[in-house]
């Protein structure tokens, strides 16, 4: 066996269908009073019920998050934060609402309560990809990681079909690499295969009934384990690729992770076949055939 190093994050994990209802709970926890709730323009009205709901606790919404987290828009948003004295940011939504929490964070020490209704994973994550002027750089730092992740299945059963698949295929990219990086140690590979299990067994069962709450569940637990695994280890060739098409074109950050996961897997795969070869047999494939 080779020699590794394990570092766990010290995030708080809240699952299960509801949990979302304890977000005061939570604030309060944090031992913080003002929080600012973030979303993108979809979620602009989810995220005003969810300021409502938290009543004094709520400093108000921004709903201008944006793909790849521009760095103009960080700092309107942290100009906004700032005004209102807030304390912490409650980020509701996908990859780019939890970018945006990440960015007001690395510039304000705002504490972040991350609710993701996508299957993205960056919340469990000490990584933070930003675009300026068509360029997208990624910096990593323990100021960057969330400290509280609720992961409720009910506010994915309005996640369409279409973006649920994309969001799963990119948090299954998130775990398929971390078979093959570097720094791999033998804990993060075992979670990046129950991740992958997980999500071929959900993925099937949302596309078939988008209401099933246990098919839901069952995403949510892989794209935590995947999104855990992404945070723990280097990545490859396949999210090199993916930040660089996507900072450079404006690409749709799941949909590009998607479209290229048979590709870079099939092409890695000829130089380390014995490390994916658990893959190929999740998948019901052989290893050297492109799974």
């Amino acid at each position: 066996m080779q020699a590794f190093v394990y570092t766990a994050a010290p995030a708080r994990i809240v699952f299960g269908a509801g949990s979302s209802a304890g977000v005061a709970e939570e604030i309060r926890r944090l031992g913080l009073s003002l929080v600012l709730v973030l979303s993108t323009p979809h979620q602009k009205g989810d995220a005003e019920a969810l300021a409502a709901r938290l009543g004094p606790l709520a400093a108000g919404v921004f709903s201008n998050a944006a793909m790849h987290t521009p760095v103009e828009v960080t700092k309107n948003a942290v100009d906004v934060y700032r005004a209102a004295g807030a304390d912490c940011v409650v980020s509701l939504g996908g990859g780019s609402t939890t970018g945006l929490g990440k960015a007001i964070a690395l510039r304000t020490d705002a504490a972040q309560i991350v609710i993701p209704t996508t299957y993205a994973g960056s919340e469990v994550t000490p990584i933070l990809g930003q675009t300026e002027n068509g360029v997208k750089t990624t910096m990593r730092g323990p100021e960057i990681l969330p400290e509280v992740v609720i992961y409720d299945a009910e506010l994915t059963l309005g996640l369409p079909v279409a973006i649920s698949m994309t969001s799963g295929l990119n948090a299954m990219a998130h775990a398929a690499e971390a078979l093959y990086a570097q720094d791999r140690n033998p804990i993060i590979s075992l979670m990046a295969m129950e991740g992958l299990r997980a999500m071929i067994e959900a993925l099937p069962g949302v596309s078939a009934q988008p209401q099933d709450i246990k098919a839901r569940e069952t995403a949510l637990y892989g794209a935590w384990l995947c999104g855990t695994v992404l945070g723990a280890v280097g990545m490859s060739l396949h999210h090199k690729l993916c930040h660089t098409l996507g900072g450079s074109l404006d690409l749709p950050h799941a949909e590009t992770h998607a479209v290229l996961l048979p590709h870079t897997v099939a092409y890695v795969e000829e130089a380390v076949p014995d490390l994916l070869a658990p893959l190929a047999a999740l998948v019901g494939g052989r290893a050297g055939t492109g799974l």
